[in-house]
């Protein structure tokens, strides 16, 4: 008999001191960077020309170095990095490499139904070219195209995931394969499982702190130019003898460009008209240690995909090239006034939170530790998925917003931009999702206030068969609804 106005992980909540044996000891600190020798790149002291100047050293930063040294070889590429290249969502993300370039397809449906079968296209030629150019650049970052099982753990959920497959049966999409009771726990062991969809194609995994460092690796060998440490602090347009330039200000030098790419994402814009494009919102995630011989053979696991729960408030789990489990997510957390601090980082209840759904979903996995916990900013914005434009005459392009999809995602950005910043009329730039921007979030406290309300009620939903309350109905009509 299930509870009304509860969850599976209400329902077989574990003992607290497994908990608690759990996070003894627990490292606060990205495994991922952890795992990795990060080279150290110069701070930018004094004057530089470049053809293409980039700010921002994560993914959308790194992918539009290197294509734009693929497109024209000769062309002087500055990337500038205010920390380390993939400290930041680059290096801390749960390395899930997905084709969609809309946040699912039920947010592309919602949003533009007229052109999601080309997003669809598209997105998954990106995913593509991204394992390609794993062999192509001679790049480690542990690619693996296993798929991705969307778990329903509750029974509601289970119906949404037929209608899904249906959906895809309908589409000819004969990659997705529905997974019912048992045939769900043959994949991965969790007494929690009730059904799983199998997504075979669209889904992959990967290092994020390799695939950061090894996309840097490569484009200083194409002959960009990285500065670390170098944050900046300001944007002009030139004027003058040097007019059709832009200017870019550090605290010890600067670059001026022909042109300029801003992936600063989660960051603050350079640019005044994006203040309020995004907001941070804080995920939060732990790993285990690597798993046994004998564990593994307890829970399955032997295709290796992803996995995601299908509630409004969901978590993302993954194993490692070693074996241990990333369990992330849930608990997404949002901070009035819409700032990035490392203090927001180490949230105990959070990870407590994680810790307790851990052991639902394994419980055969009781005495494991947890040798890091961490947390990162997500950029959202308010239609859950990267928006694109030009500024300063075409001279700039910028692309940010990805809310917690990107790391396919920025490839596909990075095409953009460079697309828009040469003039040049594509199949990417005359999408009506590329040419559109999303609504602003309003300024506080009416931001802290709609995003914490929002937040509650996905969680009631949650608590009430998936049903959404007037507030959801109303931000779904509105173009504003979200499921996570």
């Amino acid at each position: 008999m299930i509870r009304v106005g509860t969850t599976v992980f209400e329902r077989r909540r574990p003992a607290a001191s497994v908990v608690e044996h759990a996070l003894t000891g627990t490292r606060q600190a990205a495994f991922w960077l952890d795992d990795v020798q990060r080279p150290r790149y110069p701070e930018l002291r004094g004057a530089v020309t470049a053809d293409l100047a980039i700010v921002g050293g994560g993914y959308t930063g790194l992918w539009a170095a290197v294509l734009a040294k693929q497109r024209n070889p000769d062309a002087r590429v500055v990337l500038l990095e205010g920390q380390r290249i993939g400290w930041a969502a680059s290096g801390r993300n749960g390395g899930f490499c997905e084709a969609s370039l809309t946040h699912g397809r039920e947010n592309g449906e919602s949003r533009w139904p007229e052109e999601l079968d080309e997003l669809d296209r598209l997105g998954l030629e990106n995913l593509d070219e991204i394992e390609a150019a794993s062999a192509e650049l001679g790049m480690d970052f542990e690619f693996e195209r296993n798929g991705a099982l969307d778990i329903a753990v509750e029974p509601h959920q289970v119906e949404w995931l037929r209608e899904a497959a249906a959906d895809a049966a309908a589409r000819g999409d004969d990659s997705v394969e529905l997974l019912v009771g048992d045939a769900a726990r043959a994949e991965v062991n969790s007494p929690t499982y009730l059904a799983a969809l199998w997504n075979k194609r669209t889904s992959a995994l990967l290092h994020p702190a390799k695939l950061a460092l090894e996309l840097a690796r490569v484009a200083t060998e194409m002959g960009v130019q990285i500065f670390e440490h170098s944050p900046v602090r300001s944007l002009d347009t030139d004027k003058g003898a040097d007019a059709g330039s832009v200017s870019l200000r550090t605290a010890q030098g600067g670059v001026r460009s022909r042109q300029t790419v801003l992936a600063t994402n989660v960051f603050p814009s350079l640019l005044k008209r994006n203040t309020l494009m995004t907001v941070p919102v804080y995920d939060y995630a732990l790993m285990t240690e690597p798993l046994s011989d004998a564990q593994m053979r307890e829970i399955g696991w032997q295709n290796r995909q992803g996995l995601g729960d299908v509630a409004n408030q969901f978590h993302y789990y993954r194993l490692s090239r070693d074996n241990r489990v990333l369990f992330g997510g849930y608990d997404a957390v949002y901070h009035y006034g819409g700032r990035v601090r490392q203090s927001y980082e180490d949230r105990p209840a959070a990870f407590e939170l994680l810790a307790n759904h851990f052991f639902t979903t394994f419980p055969q996995l009781e005495g494991t530790r947890f040798t890091h916990k961490w947390a990162g900013a997500i950029d959202t914005c308010t239609r859950f998925s990267a928006f694109y434009g030009t500024a300063r005459g075409g001279r700039v392009a910028y692309a940010a917003g990805y809310t917690g999809l990107g790391v396919a995602a920025t490839r596909f950005a990075a095409n953009v931009m460079l697309d828009k910043l040469a003039g040049l009329e594509t199949e990417r730039t005359q999408l009506r999702m590329v040419r559109e921007r999303p609504l602003p979030f309003p300024p506080e406290p009416a931001a802290a206030l709609g995003i914490n309300a929002t937040r509650w009620a996905l969680d009631r939903a949650d608590h009430n068969d998936g049903k959404r309350n007037l507030l959801l109905k109303t931000l779904d009509a509105l173009g504003l609804g979200f499921d996570s």
